[in-house]
């Protein structure tokens, strides 16, 4: 709940920022439209770059040792195993819910790396990496379902009512430096906020499925409430 709260005004704060931009391209110089070329090309560059600091982040393979497979073929006949071993079929209820947060997440990453690939500055990029963090902490508590989960199970999973509570200073913080939202806001204003709207209309969903199962007592509320 409050996770889409705060999706909702980095968007609010993406869109007014984006018709600034705007106002002020109609009256950019050739010299600055040049400018920026330099930097897309700055940007473009260090991407494809084959020089050694890029390549030291290559991933190098060791072809002596053996790698494991990926795969198990223990789905194949249509269950899977939550973290606490138990077996469920595919289309049950947590593994809704985990598709869903899992999709959230990569919904988040794409608009961080949109921002971060963007000729100006977005200064929530650190914060979405912090909640797709909070994410994978909430996918392990929907893993573990009351159900079958033992308190060993239930020591190692958790999400703390101050992730919340972080949330909402953020809000609070974007909030101080916006006009006041009169209206309701169409998705679009730029390819950062469209994006963040996918997120938020993700978020959304992942919400329903997961309070859905805080409602049944499989998992925390609290997991519940940070969306």
């Amino acid at each position: 709940m409050v996770l889409e709260y705060f999706i909702c005004t980095v968007v609010f704060a993406e869109i007014y920022k984006y018709y600034e931009l705007t106002m002020l391209n109609v009256i950019k110089t050739a010299a600055s439209r040049r400018c920026s070329l330099r930097v897309v090309s700055r940007l473009t560059a260090s991407q494809f770059s084959t020089s050694v600091p890029c390549q030291e982040k290559i991933v190098k393979f060791n072809s002596s040792k053996r790698i494991p497979k990926i795969y198990t073929k223990t789905g194949d006949g249509g269950n899977s195993s939550l973290y606490t071993g138990e077996r469920r079929h595919k289309t049950d209820k947590v593994f809704e819910a985990l598709g869903d947060v899992d999709e959230l997440s990569c919904q988040i990453g794409l608009a961080r790396e949109m921002a971060l690939m963007s000729s100006t500055e977005h200064p929530f990029v650190e914060q979405l990496v912090r909640v797709q963090c909070i994410l994978q902490d909430i996918n392990s508590v929907v893993a573990t379902p009351s159900s079958s989960a033992r308190d060993t199970h239930k020591a190692n999973v958790g999400v703390s009512e101050r992730h919340a509570v972080e949330l909402e200073e953020w809000i609070d913080e974007y909030t101080v430096n916006l006009p006041p939202l009169e209206n309701f806001i169409l998705p679009g204003g730029g390819v950062v906020a469209a994006q963040i709207h996918v997120a938020r209309t993700t978020c959304r969903r992942a919400e329903r499925r997961v309070v859905g199962l805080g409602g049944e007592g499989e998992c925390e509320a609290e997991a519940g409430r940070y969306r």
